[in-house]
C-alpha cells in the first residue's frame, strides 16, 4: 500500500511538473494553480506559486523528503548517438548511479544549509512547526558524465549541463500545500572550456544546489512579504 501510494504521489508530482515546465517553455504562465496558489512576482526563481497570506515564520523544523531525479527526455539516446567510442556510451546503470548521487548531494547540501547554517533541524515527524519539503530534480542534462573512461578520452566543455528544481512546501499538520517552486538552472562556465570529470561536475551541481538551499533558508518566515502578480 505504501509503495502504491508513493508511486501515485510521484506520478502526480511529475505530471504537475511537466505542466509547469511546459508553461515556462511556452511563456503561457497561469496566474493561479488548481489548488489556489497564486503566482508571485519579483522572485529569483523562475516560477513561484504561494497560498495567499501564507507565511513560513511558524516553522522551526524541516522534514526533507527524498529527492526524485529524472533525466531530460531522450538524454541517454542523444548522448550515446554522439559518443565517439563504445566505452563512452552511458548505460542504464550509469544513469541510476548519477541519479542516486544527485539525490544524495541534494540532501547533503540542503541539510548543511538549513540545519547546520540555518538552525532548522531536520526531522521525520509531523508537527505544528514542521515544514515538509518535497523536492525533485527534473530535466537533468549532464554534458560530460564521468563514466570511467580512459585518461585519453578527456572531455572539455563550456557547461557542465543543466537541471530544473521542482519543489513543493507543505504544512505537516494539515497536509496543505503552501508553495510550489520551479527553477531551471544551467552550469555555465562563462564560455571557457574546462575539463569535465566527477570532481568538476559535482562542484557545478553543488553550486546550483547551494543556491536553491540558500534561497529556501532566506525565505523561511518571509513568504508573506512577496507580492502577488497582477491578474
Amino acid at each position: 500500500m505504501r509503495a502504491n501510494k508513493k508511486s501515485r504521489i510521484l506520478i502526480g508530482m511529475i505530471a504537475t511538473a511537466a505542466m509547469a515546465l511546459s508553461a515556462v517553455a511556452k511563456e503561457e504562465i497561469p496566474q493561479t494553480t488548481p489548488e489556489g496558489l497564486v503566482l508571485m512576482k519579483d522572485t529569483k526563481a523562475r516560477l513561484v506559486y504561494a497560498r495567499t497570506g501564507a507565511t513560513l515564520d511558524q516553522y522551526t523544523k524541516v522534514a526533507l523528503l527524498d529527492c526524485y531525479v529524472a533525466f531530460k527526455k531522450n538524454w541517454e539516446r542523444d548522448y550515446n548517438r554522439d559518443a565517439s567510442t563504445l566505452s563512452g556510451r552511458v548505460t542504464t546503470e550509469d544513469m541510476e548511479k548519477i541519479k542516486k548521487l544527485v539525490a544524495e548531494e541534494f540532501r547533503k547540501v540542503f541539510t548543511d544549509e538549513l540545519q547546520e547554517k540555518g538552525g532548522y533541524p531536520m526531522v521525520e515527524v509531523a508537527g505544528d512547526d514542521v515544514l515538509i519539503v518535497r523536492p525533485a530534480i527534473l530535466n537533468l542534462d549532464v554534458t560530460a558524465p564521468d563514466i570511467g573512461q580512459s585518461a585519453g578520452n578527456r572531455q572539455f566543455v563550456t557547461s557542465a549541463g543543466e537541471m530544473t528544481l521542482y519543489m513543493e512546501l507543505f504544512d505537516s499538520s494539515t497536509g496543505e500545500i503552501i508553495a510550489r517552486i520551479v527553477d531551471p538552472q544551467a552550469a555555465d562556465r562563462g564560455g571557457f572550456a574546462t575539463m569535465a570529470n566527477s570532481v568538476t561536475n559535482k562542484a557545478e551541481a553543488d553550486r546550483i544546489l547551494r543556491k536553491w538551499a540558500v534561497a529556501l533558508r532566506s525565505h523561511l518566515g518571509d513568504l508573506d512579504q512577496a507580492t502577488t502578480a497582477e491578474n
